[in-house]
């Protein structure tokens, strides 16, 4: 255990001076903090008024169903207790959403079937919820074209939305305000949640980005998120809290990105199961409200069930920028009532200490989150393995790194430097005509991604979308997009990739070949074959600025802080260290509001959701077959073994988002669980053997698929063996379901 000891301090003002958009009704969103505070004072009563929390667990606490029963247990709860909890808020994605109100897969629990909400009989949501249309936009060309998609499932999604949903219910949940959230592209489901400290949940694995507004916001099933859209208890084992103590200050290249991709290395990428991580310290005050967020988005990839802040000044001025003076005065008045951190002397399962001064940029990968190294090695780390020293493509942005600071910073790093004696050699659009001539900064596509409609329309107006196109940026639509693998990118063998000259006039994209090949990206998971389908893409993870340096120069070798450029006059060129504004110094700008719904839209049960049947994206599903069916006990007596999966085995290995995304609703999705992996008896990648076939038969070795529907037509019940962390990565329930659909149990 660790003891928290805080000396007194006094929120203050503590950043630059910045306009504040147009304050908003914020009667629907402000947090119901006294409320809460009276929960939170019946907990103390249970627990003992000398029990000091953590900031999990106020804010678990003063969320529980029912406090004298939840906390029965006493001092014993954490890592061991069961909670029922009564979240305040419900989002979900365009990729998911329809099956929780589209399409009806039943899931089983020890209670029997449980309908998903359209099978409730309910006519609305007990809770707001919303939809985010952001992971069915594939990355071509550029906002503009790339939007033309998904159109099918963004119409199914609206009529369940209207039929639903009750007020306040499509108010976007993300950094950026403003917007409407079921509208495609605006704003993504993971950024920063409109609610200050409570406690949210989203059908997205990367939903604790709200962390960064200090919210408890955990990634859940459609089952959970059924469960608070029908005003049922959701349960959750009582996480433990590790501490991430931080000192210091970041030095000028080091960024939050950094600071968790340090973490990563340290805690692996099982390290944070069935943890909160919850960061405190001096360090965490120097921090924007959007870095903090960038910090608590990548707390999935170690495992964490959720990752939370105590209140800053930089929250305070975040909402203050975006219309939402009402809910950072809220948030003053609570956290003076100490609820918004940690009480002093209040203990951790464990505690992790971090200097922040000694942090140093660090790039993570290949092939795994957790790969940490730092970029001062990481020159030698890539000629040790033999790897060519470039880079095919750059990419940032997704909802991990694409905030107004984040762009901001890499306007910064395309637009200035520092060349010999000051002569003021740097990469502007007035130098456009020069760079266009020196094609080895040219080679790589640079993709950027903005955060929201609000980040796209606001970097247009401060002339960031002009630099940033001006030396060879695509700026794509505001989506999950490359991240999540819905990019398209061309696959053509045998043809040399990464130095290949590209330009940004008439889209000229550098095409895929089967060698290895090394991207750069500021998002959050590189697994194999995650981003464009080829196995051999290595993908690694730095922060923006550092991804942006290091695809002007072309090699991956390249250190910014240390290295320079030679520009075809002989010159030499050098990176400063990134200095963007956090918050746009003129405020935010809206953008386009023309999809955007009344503030408060009632529902309209009346909607039907019409389904085409021949659609090739969308199914109504029927209930699957219970495993125990016919048994008069709970036990699969005849279960057998389809494969024992050898190594790591993620969601992407299961079923591809790259390839099958579109396609989650659709039955024969299951026809690819799980191709990617691999089968310890023989090593082979998507073979598995029907052991009702001698071995010698034709019929005996078959895909993993073709065996697992075999077994469902002989109605045999089988299972999978795996490795440890089978299933990390997102769409867990997704991963989960297709299996069962052919009788895993």
């Amino acid at each position: 255990m660790y003891t928290l000891t805080r000396t007194a301090s006094r929120l203050g003002r503590g950043f630059a001076t910045h306009a504040s958009s147009p304050t908003k009704d914020c009667s629907t969103i402000t947090p119901p903090y006294s409320t809460l505070l009276k929960k939170l004072e019946d907990v103390r009563n249970i627990l003992g008024r000398d029990r000091k929390l953590t900031l999990a667990e106020k804010i678990l606490y003063a969320h529980l169903h029912e406090p004298h029963v939840d906390l029965e247990r006493g001092k014993k709860i954490r890592g061991e207790a069961y909670l029922r909890l009564k979240p305040q808020r419900v989002a979900m994605q365009d990729a998911s959403a329809h099956q929780k109100f589209v399409c009806i897969p039943d899931l089983l629990t020890e209670n029997g079937i449980r309908l998903q909400f359209m099978t409730c009989g309910l006519p609305k949501t007990a809770v707001p919820s919303s939809i985010h249309c952001d992971h069915l936009i594939q990355a071509a060309e550029g906002a503009e074209s790339d939007l033309k998609c998904g159109k099918e499932v963004w119409d199914r999604v609206l009529e369940a939305r209207v039929r639903y949903y009750p007020p306040n219910s499509t108010r976007e949940l993300c950094c950026s305000g403003n917007v409407n959230a079921w509208n495609w592209s605006v704003a993504f489901n993971h950024l920063p949640c409109r609610y200050c400290t409570q406690l949210c949940v989203k059908i997205d694995s990367h939903t604790p980005n709200a962390g960064g507004l200090g919210t408890v916001a955990i990634g859940v099933g459609g089952a959970d998120a059924v469960d608070a859209m029908t005003n049922t208890p959701w349960e959750l084992k009582a996480p433990l809290v590790t501490g991430i103590h931080l000192t210091g200050k970041m030095g000028e290249w080091s960024t939050p990105k950094d600071l968790i991709l340090h973490l990563a290395g340290k805690l692996t990428v099982r390290g944070g199961t069935g943890r909160i991580l919850e960061y405190f310290g001096s360090g965490v005050h120097a921090q924007s409200c959007t870095g903090l967020a960038t910090t608590a988005n990548m707390g999935a990839e170690v495992g964490a069930t959720t990752t939370v802040f105590p209140y800053t000044d930089s929250m305070r001025a975040y909402l203050h920028a975006t219309g939402r003076g009402p809910v950072a005065n809220a948030a003053d008045q609570a956290a003076q009532a100490g609820y918004l951190a940690a009480d002093e002397g209040a203990e951790y399962d464990d505690v992790i200490e971090i200097n922040l001064s000694k942090l140093e940029p660090t790039i993570n990968g290949p092939f795994t989150p957790d790969l940490a190294t730092p970029l001062s090695q990481f020159g030698a780390f890539v000629k040790k393995n033999g790897w060519k020293d470039e880079l095919s493509a750059g990419l940032i942005g997704s909802c991990t790194n694409s905030s107004y600071e984040d762009m901001g910073n890499i306007y910064c790093q395309a637009s200035k430097g520092s060349g010999p004696q000051g002569s003021g050699t740097s990469f502007t659009p007035l130098r456009l005509s020069w760079i266009m001539t020196w094609d080895k900064l040219l080679q790589v596509p640079f993709l950027c991604t903005p955060g929201s409609e609000q980040i796209r329309a606001t970097i247009e107006r401060d002339g960031l979308t002009e630099s940033l196109q001006g030396i060879g940026a695509t700026v794509l639509a505001n989506a999950c997009g490359p991240c999540i693998g819905q990019w398209k990118r061309e696959d053509k063998k045998g043809e040399e990739n990464g130095r290949r000259l590209f330009i940004r006039v008439n889209k000229v994209f550098p095409v895929l070949t089967r060698a290895r090949v090394a991207i750069l990206t500021s998002f959050n998971r590189n697994f194999k074959a995650r981003n464009d389908a080829n196995s051999l893409t290595m993908n690694f993870l730095a922060s923006p600025e550092i991804v942006t340096a290091i695809s002007i120069s072309g090699k991956l070798s390249f250190n910014p802080m240390i290295d320079s450029i030679t520009t075809p006059s002989g010159e030499q060129f050098k990176f400063s260290p990134p200095a963007g504004d956090t918050l746009p110094k003129a405020g935010f700008t809206p953008g386009d509001l023309a999809y955007t719904p009344k503030p408060n839209p009632e529902p309209l049960p009346e909607t039907e959701v019409v389904i085409n049947e021949t659609s090739s994206r969308l199914q109504v599903l029927k209930p699957f077959d219970s495993p125990f069916a016919g048994q008069s006990e709970k036990e699969l007596k005849d279960m057998v073994c389809l494969m024992r999966v050898r190594g790591k085995c993620t969601t992407d290995h299961i079923s591809a988002a790259v390839r099958y995304l579109s396609l989650m609703t659709r039955a024969f999705i299951t026809e690819h669980i799980p191709t990617q992996a691999v089968n310890d008896e023989g090593g082979d990648v998507n073979v598995a053997f029907d052991w009702a076939h001698p071995p010698k038969d034709a019929s005996h070795r078959d895909t993993i698929p073709g065996v697992a529907k075999r077994l469902k037509a002989r109605n045999q019940s089988w299972c999978l063996v795996v490795d440890d962390n089978y299933g990390e990565g997102s769409a867990r329930e997704h991963a989960a379901l297709q299996p069962r659909f052919y009788g895993a149990c």
